[in-house]
């Protein structure tokens, strides 16, 4: 847990992808789309030699459901896809991101 958490500081926003899987392109998108791309950090775990320790961590903290991609916003956990976009169409995901230095 304490490297995924250091990992995830080392950005505005982190996300933890895999080369593989069609969300986290699709969220990297929608980050890169909103002027985010140059404080983000894309770790895609399937090429890390500790990828699968980290999506361990990951899947503890989501709970349910696919772990990847996960997103981390001023270095707090943010969740899976579907969270990010929750809080977009809420439009608290902006202010988040204006928080964290990222816009």
């Amino acid at each position: 847990m304490d490297r995924v958490t250091r990992m995830a500081s080392q950005n505005a926003v982190v996300v933890f992808s895999k080369s593989t899987c069609s969300m986290s392109h699709a969220i990297q998108t929608f980050f890169h789309e909103r002027g985010v791309h140059i404080t983000m950090t894309v770790y895609t775990v399937d090429e890390l030699p500790n990828g699968r320790e980290i999506e361990r961590v990951l899947t503890n903290l989501v709970g349910r459901g696919p772990p990847i991609p996960a997103t981390f916003i001023g270095g707090h956990f943010v969740g899976p896809t579907e969270r990010v976009m929750s809080l977009h169409l809420s439009g608290k995901l902006v202010p988040m991101l204006r928080d964290a230095g990222a816009l």
